[in-house]
């Protein structure tokens, strides 16, 4: 049974109760990052009480249809919110302006709207984003990686999906620190999202770049597929690994000593936040630009 086919399944008597109606359509939910986030946002729901949750999420990072068609039927069923996690940046502006039209309060979090594809539907390049600075934490590790290994180290980053924006922010963060640093950096290659993929791509890389000294992921599901490849290859603890999103696996794998560092940004409250934010718009406060939410650098003395 495919996600989508739930969506629609559970979404109809939902929708008919008295309490206003949210819609949460995230990523893929085989990412730990988003089902830690879903069980945040339905932790808050049950306490606050005032609303009924709906949550949707994706089979894996490219399914950007399962989002299409949630923004849909969400849509369709005249939810009082929706709150969205775009996959692709550009092309989710459609449906958002769809909902927009419908009188919905949507409010774009975790991963940017393209400002130009906003403006080209006839939304604000400035609409209301509630999420953290994606570059600013990739500059964050990518520094202490640079730091440890020293001016000069060999590197390569494992950048997320090209159609999220913030892959491209995470990606332009680790340049600066390549910059800084004087780092070699040795290729940059997309495992888009997803572990088995970033496993695949660091065993290839590997054997292409057997000198290779640090790897910069552009998130933590695809530094579990880079540790694994290291690990197969022999070459635990000789090469450094960084991240970013803080899940509870790499926790594990800081605390052993085979990843040295990821950036929290909070994926429990981040879903909350922006569902809180949207109930101030609901109740009549005009909220555009950025709402920035908080990250922090976590490594093997935080935990």
């Amino acid at each position: 049974m495919s996600l989508a086919f739930l969506f629609t399944a559970v979404i109809a008597p939902a929708s008919a109760a008295d309490k206003p109606v949210v819609g949460l359509v995230m990523k893929s939910l085989a990412n730990e990052f988003f089902k830690t986030m879903e069980e945040g946002a339905r932790k808050y729901a049950k306490e606050d009480g005032t609303f009924t949750l709906i949550p949707v999420g994706m089979n894996s990072e490219t399914d950007i249809d399962t989002q299409v068609s949630a923004m849909e039927n969400f849509i369709a069923q005249k939810v009082d919110m929706i709150v969205v996690a775009p996959a692709d940046s550009v092309g989710m502006t459609i449906p958002v302006k769809k909902a927009v039209d419908a009188g919905i309060t949507v409010v774009n979090f975790d991963v940017t709207l393209n400002k130009e594809a906003l403006a080209k539907v006839g939304l604000p390049k400035d609409f209301l984003f509630v999420g953290p600075d994606n570059a600013e934490g990739a500059e964050m590790v990518g520094d202490y990686l640079a730091e440890t290994l020293g001016k000069g180290a060999k590197v390569i980053i494992i950048e997320g999906n090209p159609g999220a924006d913030n892959a491209k922010q995470r990606k332009a963060g680790f340049m600066r620190s390549v910059k800084k640093y004087d780092l070699n950096l040795l290729t940059s290659r997309t495992a888009h999202w997803e572990t088995e993929e970033a496993n695949t791509l660091m065993t290839n890389l590997l054997t292409m770049h057997p000198d290779v000294q640090g790897v910069m992921c552009a998130n933590d599901s695809m530094v579990l597929g880079v540790e694994k490849g290291i690990a197969a290859a022999g070459m635990t603890g000789k090469i450094q690994i960084v991240g970013f999103d803080n899940i509870g696996a790499v926790q594990e794998l800081i605390k052993q000593g085979k990843c040295l560092a990821t950036i929290d940004q909070f994926g429990p409250e981040m879903a909350a936040n922006a569902i809180k934010i949207g109930f101030r718009i609901l109740h009549g406060e005009k909220l555009t630009g950025w709402q920035k939410t908080p990250i922090k650098l976590v490594t093997k003395a935080d935990l």
